[in-house]
């Protein structure tokens, strides 16, 4: 938290719910609770984007000389929120056949950026590192949609088609 206030970049020890472990070099923006579960928002240098590391994944901190400027007009939980739906293993890439803002109340902001293709879609690209659970986010869109992008997610939406089609035999 000191080098939030003080805007001094830090190395972070990471590790992933996989076990995967890395040294990052990241500015510190802010921390936010989403769903009982704190994050550190940040610039990582290491790839060149925003990124939101979960605290109790940190294994270590080390804060550098180095100062940084954050953004300004920063909105820390929109930055989380939007960045919850980057940078996982599988990409997403979802028209939906309605208007951009009838389409926005039903899209969870933490699965990927909500886009205007025209006044009659919209298309939601993100990455998930759960095709399943994505799958089950994108039933409850109100509108025709179309996987466009990525072959997990598409076979996810097709197993969840055939499971819930399953329901109604009797």
């Amino acid at each position: 938290m000191q080098a939030i206030a003080d805007q001094h970049r830090v190395d972070l020890d990471y590790r992933t719910q996989a076990g995967s472990e890395w040294t990052v070099m990241v500015d510190p923006w802010a921390v936010v609770v989403r769903h009982g579960r704190w994050y550190l928002v940040c610039f990582s240098h290491r790839i060149n984007a925003v990124r939101t590391y979960r605290i109790d994944r940190i294994r270590g901190v080390a804060e550098r000389d180095e100062t940084f400027d954050p953004p300004e007009n920063l909105d820390p939980v929109a930055a989380l929120e939007d960045n919850m739906g980057a940078g996982w293993d599988y990409e997403t890439d979802v028209l939906i056949e309605a208007p951009h803002e009838e389409v926005l109340p039903w899209v969870p902001r933490g699965i990927g950026r909500l886009e205007v293709v025209n006044d009659r879609t919209a298309r939601l690209h993100g990455s998930t590192s759960n095709p399943a659970w994505y799958a089950e986010q994108l039933a409850s869109i109100r509108a025709p949609i179309r996987v466009n992008g990525g072959p997990e997610l598409r076979q996810a939406v097709l197993d969840l088609g055939s499971r819930l089609l399953d329901a109604t035999r009797p």
